[in-house]
C-alpha cells in the first residue's frame, strides 16, 4: 500500500510545501523509522523532535532547513490530518467549567 506523505520544509526566508512516499503492508500505519528512511531517502538527516505533531529537526548543524513538519498523510483509504486552528476553535468554544445541569 502507498502512503503519500504531505509535509512543510521550513527554511528561514520560506516554507515549502512537498510529498514523499512510504511502501507499507495493508493495514498498517507508517513509523517513525518509515518516516526517518523517507526522509533519509529525500536527502535529510533529521531527528524526530515532536511526535504529537510530527516535527523533525536536522542533525547537521549546517543544514539549510530550520524543521519538517508533516501536515498530512494520504493513503488512499484514510485521511489523517491534524488542523491546529480547528482545535483552538473547539477548545475556545466548550466551556471550561463541566457541571450537570
Amino acid at each position: 500500500m502507498e502512503c503519500i506523505v504531505h509535509f512543510e520544509v521550513e527554511y528561514k526566508q520560506e516554507t515549502k510545501e512537498l510529498r514523499g512516499l512510504i511502501f507499507l503492508d495493508r493495514g498498517k500505519a507508517p513509523t517513525e523509522r518509515d518516516f526517518l528512511s523517507m526522509f533519509g531517502d529525500m536527502g535529510y538527516k533529521l531527528r524526530l523532535a515532536d511526535k504529537d505533531n510530527w516535527v523533525f529537526l536536522p542533525t547537521e548543524p549546517s543544514a539549510e532547513y530550520q524543521k519538517i513538519r508533516i501536515r498530512r498523510l494520504d493513503t488512499g483509504q484514510e485521511n489523517y490530518q491534524t488542523d491546529g486552528e480547528l482545535k483552538s476553535i473547539i477548545a475556545n468554544l466548550l466551556p471550561k467549567d463541566t457541571r450537570p445541569i
